[in-house]
Protein backbone atom coordinates (compact mmCIF):
# COMPACT_ATOMS: atom_id res chain seq x y z
CA UNK A 1 0.00 0.00 0.00
CA UNK A 2 2.63 2.37 0.91
CA UNK A 3 4.67 1.76 -2.76
CA UNK A 4 1.08 2.25 -4.25
CA UNK A 5 0.76 5.70 -2.46
CA UNK A 6 4.51 7.05 -3.02
CA UNK A 7 3.17 6.32 -6.83
CA UNK A 8 0.27 8.35 -6.80
CA UNK A 9 1.77 11.11 -4.68
CA UNK A 10 4.43 10.93 -7.51
CA UNK A 11 1.59 11.03 -10.25
CA UNK A 12 -0.17 14.01 -8.64
CA UNK A 13 3.76 15.93 -8.59
CA UNK A 14 4.66 15.30 -11.94
CA UNK A 15 1.00 16.71 -13.47
CA UNK A 16 1.14 19.65 -11.26
CA UNK A 17 4.80 20.28 -12.01
CA UNK A 18 4.13 19.86 -15.99
CA UNK A 19 1.06 22.42 -15.38
CA UNK A 20 3.45 25.23 -13.59
CA UNK A 21 4.41 28.02 -16.58
CA UNK A 22 6.56 30.52 -14.24
CA UNK A 23 9.84 31.82 -15.81
CA UNK A 24 10.79 32.87 -12.36
CA UNK A 25 14.69 32.53 -12.10
CA UNK A 26 15.55 30.68 -8.98
CA UNK A 27 18.85 29.69 -6.94
CA UNK A 28 20.06 26.18 -7.54
CA UNK A 29 18.72 24.53 -4.21
CA UNK A 30 15.62 23.08 -3.11
CA UNK A 31 16.68 23.71 0.17
CA UNK A 32 14.75 27.02 1.77
CA UNK A 33 15.20 28.98 4.90
CA UNK A 34 11.75 30.60 6.36
CA UNK A 35 11.93 33.73 8.76
CA UNK A 36 10.90 36.86 9.74
CA UNK A 37 7.19 37.82 10.67
CA UNK A 38 7.89 37.20 14.36
CA UNK A 39 8.89 33.74 14.18
CA UNK A 40 11.24 32.74 17.44
CA UNK A 41 12.64 29.97 15.54
CA UNK A 42 13.64 29.48 11.42
CA UNK A 43 11.62 26.36 9.67
CA UNK A 44 12.61 25.23 6.37
CA UNK A 45 11.50 24.30 2.30
CA UNK A 46 12.23 21.30 0.77
CA UNK A 47 11.50 20.27 -2.32
CA UNK A 48 11.19 16.56 -3.11
CA UNK A 49 11.27 14.12 -5.86
CA UNK A 50 9.37 10.82 -5.59
CA UNK A 51 11.10 8.39 -7.60
CA UNK A 52 15.29 9.02 -7.55
CA UNK A 53 17.93 6.37 -8.09
CA UNK A 54 19.13 5.28 -4.44
CA UNK A 55 23.12 5.09 -5.09
CA UNK A 56 23.72 8.58 -6.33
CA UNK A 57 21.83 10.61 -4.30
CA UNK A 58 21.40 11.20 -0.06
CA UNK A 59 20.10 13.89 2.15
CA UNK A 60 22.76 16.94 2.42
CA UNK A 61 24.41 18.15 6.01
CA UNK A 62 22.57 21.03 5.51
CA UNK A 63 18.92 19.42 5.80
CA UNK A 64 19.81 16.72 8.81
CA UNK A 65 20.94 19.67 10.57
CA UNK A 66 17.66 21.36 9.77
CA UNK A 67 15.22 18.44 10.50
CA UNK A 68 17.50 18.05 14.10
CA UNK A 69 16.74 21.40 15.25
CA UNK A 70 13.18 20.99 14.18
CA UNK A 71 9.94 20.41 16.23
CA UNK A 72 8.05 18.54 13.43
CA UNK A 73 8.31 17.48 9.90
CA UNK A 74 5.65 17.94 7.55
CA UNK A 75 5.39 16.24 4.00
CA UNK A 76 2.15 16.27 1.18
CA UNK A 77 0.67 12.99 3.36
CA UNK A 78 1.08 11.59 6.58
CA UNK A 79 2.69 7.91 5.61
CA UNK A 80 2.34 6.90 8.91
CA UNK A 81 -1.25 7.22 9.52
CA UNK A 82 -2.21 3.46 8.13
CA UNK A 83 -5.86 3.69 8.90
CA UNK A 84 -6.03 6.37 6.65
CA UNK A 85 -4.16 5.03 3.62
CA UNK A 86 -6.10 1.44 3.90
CA UNK A 87 -9.29 3.70 3.74
CA UNK A 88 -8.39 5.26 0.71
CA UNK A 89 -8.22 2.11 -1.16
CA UNK A 90 -11.88 2.58 -1.32
CA UNK A 91 -11.67 5.77 -3.33
CA UNK A 92 -9.17 4.61 -6.06
CA UNK A 93 -11.93 3.21 -7.99
CA UNK A 94 -13.96 4.82 -11.14
CA UNK A 95 -17.42 6.17 -9.82
CA UNK A 96 -20.83 4.07 -11.12
CA UNK A 97 -18.54 1.09 -12.17
CA UNK A 98 -17.50 2.48 -14.90
CA UNK A 99 -14.18 0.62 -16.04
CA UNK A 100 -11.02 1.10 -19.07
CA UNK A 101 -13.52 -0.82 -21.51
CA UNK A 102 -16.34 2.06 -20.94
CA UNK A 103 -13.79 4.91 -22.20
CA UNK A 104 -11.38 3.37 -24.81
CA UNK A 105 -12.62 2.06 -28.26
CA UNK A 106 -11.90 -1.62 -28.47
CA UNK A 107 -8.76 -0.94 -29.90
CA UNK A 108 -7.20 1.25 -27.70
CA UNK A 109 -8.86 -1.33 -24.95
CA UNK A 110 -7.20 -4.26 -26.42
CA UNK A 111 -3.51 -2.42 -26.41
CA UNK A 112 -4.25 -1.61 -22.84
CA UNK A 113 -4.81 -4.69 -21.75
CA UNK A 114 -2.22 -6.29 -23.42
CA UNK A 115 0.41 -3.80 -22.43
CA UNK A 116 -0.43 -5.32 -18.75
CA UNK A 117 -0.97 -8.96 -18.71
CA UNK A 118 2.28 -8.82 -20.76
CA UNK A 119 4.66 -6.44 -18.05
CA UNK A 120 4.55 -7.15 -14.76
CA UNK A 121 2.63 -5.13 -12.32
CA UNK A 122 1.83 -4.79 -8.79
CA UNK A 123 -1.91 -5.54 -9.14
CA UNK A 124 -3.80 -7.84 -12.00
CA UNK A 125 -5.42 -5.74 -14.93
CA UNK A 126 -8.90 -6.91 -13.46
CA UNK A 127 -8.19 -4.19 -10.67
CA UNK A 128 -6.52 -2.02 -12.06
CA UNK A 129 -9.10 -1.73 -15.12
CA UNK A 130 -11.46 -0.10 -12.39
CA UNK A 131 -9.30 2.45 -10.97
CA UNK A 132 -9.01 6.58 -12.13
CA UNK A 133 -7.09 5.66 -15.50
CA UNK A 134 -4.09 8.02 -14.20
CA UNK A 135 -3.45 6.09 -10.99
CA UNK A 136 -3.12 2.81 -13.52
CA UNK A 137 -1.09 4.79 -15.27
CA UNK A 138 1.41 5.65 -12.03
CA UNK A 139 2.65 2.01 -12.28
CA UNK A 140 4.02 2.19 -15.77
CA UNK A 141 6.30 5.11 -13.90
CA UNK A 142 8.45 2.38 -11.30
CA UNK A 143 8.25 0.47 -14.81
CA UNK A 144 9.79 3.11 -16.35
CA UNK A 145 13.16 3.75 -14.05
CA UNK A 146 16.26 2.21 -14.49
CA UNK A 147 17.57 1.87 -11.40
CA UNK A 148 18.58 -1.25 -9.17
CA UNK A 149 16.97 0.57 -6.44
CA UNK A 150 14.20 3.46 -6.23
CA UNK A 151 13.93 5.60 -3.33
CA UNK A 152 11.94 8.65 -2.60
CA UNK A 153 13.41 11.79 -0.95
CA UNK A 154 10.32 11.71 1.11
CA UNK A 155 11.46 8.40 2.48
CA UNK A 156 14.85 9.15 3.20
CA UNK A 157 13.34 12.49 5.50
CA UNK A 158 11.38 9.76 6.95
CA UNK A 159 13.90 7.57 8.05
CA UNK A 160 15.97 10.78 9.70
CA UNK A 161 13.12 12.15 11.31
CA UNK A 162 12.52 8.84 13.00
CA UNK A 163 15.86 8.63 13.87
CA UNK A 164 15.85 12.08 15.62
CA UNK A 165 12.24 11.38 16.85
CA UNK A 166 10.51 14.06 15.23
CA UNK A 167 7.25 13.95 14.97
CA UNK A 168 5.94 13.31 11.39
CA UNK A 169 2.78 15.11 10.45
CA UNK A 170 0.80 15.38 6.37
CA UNK A 171 -0.19 18.76 4.74
CA UNK A 172 -3.43 17.22 3.05
CA UNK A 173 -4.91 13.57 3.28
CA UNK A 174 -5.08 10.51 0.71
CA UNK A 175 -8.47 10.91 -0.40
CA UNK A 176 -8.05 14.23 -0.72
CA UNK A 177 -5.41 13.54 -3.36
CA UNK A 178 -7.62 11.17 -4.79
CA UNK A 179 -10.58 12.72 -4.98
CA UNK A 180 -8.74 15.24 -7.48
CA UNK A 181 -9.05 12.84 -9.79
CA UNK A 182 -12.49 12.70 -10.08
CA UNK A 183 -12.52 16.05 -10.95
CA UNK A 184 -10.56 15.42 -14.08
CA UNK A 185 -12.77 13.55 -17.05
CA UNK A 186 -12.24 9.80 -16.95
CA UNK A 187 -11.51 10.07 -20.82
CA UNK A 188 -8.96 12.56 -20.96
CA UNK A 189 -7.64 10.31 -18.22
CA UNK A 190 -7.71 6.85 -20.32
CA UNK A 191 -6.42 8.77 -23.03
CA UNK A 192 -3.42 9.70 -21.13
CA UNK A 193 -3.18 6.43 -20.09
CA UNK A 194 -3.20 5.08 -23.73
CA UNK A 195 -0.65 7.82 -24.93
CA UNK A 196 1.58 6.51 -21.90
CA UNK A 197 1.97 3.33 -23.65
CA UNK A 198 2.38 4.64 -26.80
CA UNK A 199 5.18 6.11 -25.56
CA UNK A 200 6.77 3.84 -23.33
CA UNK A 201 9.42 2.37 -25.21
CA UNK A 202 10.78 5.49 -27.31
CA UNK A 203 13.55 7.03 -26.31
CA UNK A 204 12.53 10.68 -27.02
CA UNK A 205 10.59 9.80 -23.10
CA UNK A 206 13.38 8.42 -21.63
CA UNK A 207 15.58 11.29 -22.41
CA UNK A 208 13.14 14.20 -21.12
CA UNK A 209 12.95 12.23 -17.26
CA UNK A 210 16.31 11.73 -17.52
CA UNK A 211 17.00 15.52 -17.89
CA UNK A 212 14.51 16.26 -15.38
CA UNK A 213 15.91 13.94 -12.70
CA UNK A 214 19.55 15.57 -13.82
CA UNK A 215 17.67 18.57 -13.73
CA UNK A 216 16.12 17.93 -9.93
CA UNK A 217 19.98 16.38 -8.75
CA UNK A 218 21.38 20.00 -9.89
CA UNK A 219 18.50 21.66 -7.94
CA UNK A 220 17.62 23.62 -10.73
CA UNK A 221 14.09 25.01 -10.17
CA UNK A 222 13.75 27.02 -13.40
CA UNK A 223 15.55 24.04 -14.99
CA UNK A 224 12.72 21.92 -14.20
CA UNK A 225 10.12 24.19 -14.88
CA UNK A 226 11.38 24.70 -18.37
CA UNK A 227 11.79 20.78 -19.14
CA UNK A 228 7.78 20.47 -17.64
CA UNK A 229 6.14 22.96 -19.59
CA UNK A 230 5.23 20.06 -22.17
CA UNK A 231 1.55 19.47 -23.17
CA UNK A 232 0.37 16.38 -21.45
CA UNK A 233 -3.45 17.61 -21.94
CA UNK A 234 -3.81 18.13 -19.02
CA UNK A 235 -3.21 21.89 -18.54
CA UNK A 236 -7.01 22.94 -17.94
CA UNK A 237 -6.56 21.24 -14.87
CA UNK A 238 -3.53 23.25 -13.45
CA UNK A 239 -5.90 25.00 -10.54
CA UNK A 240 -6.48 21.10 -9.40
CA UNK A 241 -3.26 19.45 -9.42
CA UNK A 242 -0.93 22.97 -8.38
CA UNK A 243 -2.29 26.37 -7.72
CA UNK A 244 -5.23 25.40 -5.41
CA UNK A 245 -3.04 23.07 -3.47
CA UNK A 246 -0.34 25.48 -3.19
CA UNK A 247 -2.48 28.25 -1.72
CA UNK A 248 -4.16 25.59 0.80
CA UNK A 249 -0.59 24.55 2.03
CA UNK A 250 0.46 28.37 2.56
CA UNK A 251 -2.87 28.99 4.70
CA UNK A 252 -2.20 26.32 6.99
CA UNK A 253 1.57 26.84 7.09
CA UNK A 254 0.84 30.32 7.93
CA UNK A 255 -1.11 29.46 10.93
CA UNK A 256 1.40 26.59 11.77
CA UNK A 257 4.65 28.30 11.34
CA UNK A 258 4.36 30.78 14.87
CA UNK A 259 3.69 27.47 16.30
CA UNK A 260 6.84 25.47 15.60
CA UNK A 261 9.91 24.98 13.53
CA UNK A 262 9.01 22.77 10.86
CA UNK A 263 10.54 21.04 7.92
CA UNK A 264 8.21 21.21 5.04
CA UNK A 265 8.71 18.85 2.28
CA UNK A 266 6.50 18.75 -1.16
CA UNK A 267 7.33 17.98 -4.71
CA UNK A 268 9.55 20.37 -6.11
CA UNK A 269 7.15 21.70 -8.68
CA UNK A 270 5.40 23.39 -5.85
CA UNK A 271 7.82 25.46 -5.01
CA UNK A 272 9.07 27.83 -8.06
CA UNK A 273 6.73 30.34 -9.62
CA UNK A 274 4.16 33.21 -8.77
CA UNK A 275 2.03 31.05 -7.33
CA UNK A 276 4.36 28.94 -5.76
CA UNK A 277 4.44 27.95 -2.29
CA UNK A 278 8.02 30.36 -1.65
CA UNK A 279 6.08 33.19 -3.30
CA UNK A 280 3.15 32.60 -1.52
CA UNK A 281 4.86 32.61 1.82
CA UNK A 282 6.42 35.46 0.90
CA UNK A 283 3.41 37.41 0.18
CA UNK A 284 1.94 36.22 3.78
CA UNK A 285 5.04 37.88 5.24
CA UNK A 286 7.86 35.50 5.46
CA UNK A 287 11.28 35.83 4.67
CA UNK A 288 12.10 32.42 2.60
CA UNK A 289 15.79 32.04 1.35
CA UNK A 290 18.07 30.15 -0.46
CA UNK A 291 20.35 27.45 1.33
CA UNK A 292 23.10 25.37 -0.11
CA UNK A 293 22.16 21.67 0.02
CA UNK A 294 24.89 19.47 -1.36
CA UNK A 295 22.69 15.89 -1.76
CA UNK A 296 25.04 14.35 -3.90
CA UNK A 297 26.90 11.04 -2.54
CA UNK A 298 30.11 11.75 -3.82
CA UNK A 299 30.18 15.08 -2.48
CA UNK A 300 32.98 16.93 0.12
CA UNK A 301 31.82 17.36 3.13
CA UNK A 302 32.73 21.28 4.51
CA UNK A 303 34.75 21.26 7.36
Amino acid sequence: MKKITWIVSLLITVLATQAQSSNNSLTNTLLWRITGKNLTKPSYLFGTMHMLCADDIELSDSLKNAIKTSDKVYLELDMNNLMEMMGAMSHMSMRNDTTLADLLSPEEYKKVKSYFTDHMSMLPFSMLETYKPLLTASTLMEQSNKCDHIIAMEELIMQEARQDHKEIKGLETMNYQLSIFDSIPYKVQAKQLVDMINNMDKSDDDKDMEELTNAYRMQQLNKMEELTKKDVGIRDYANLLLYNRNRNWAQKLDGLLPQNSLIIAVGAGHLPGEKGVINLLRRAGYKVEPVKNDMSKKKTRDI
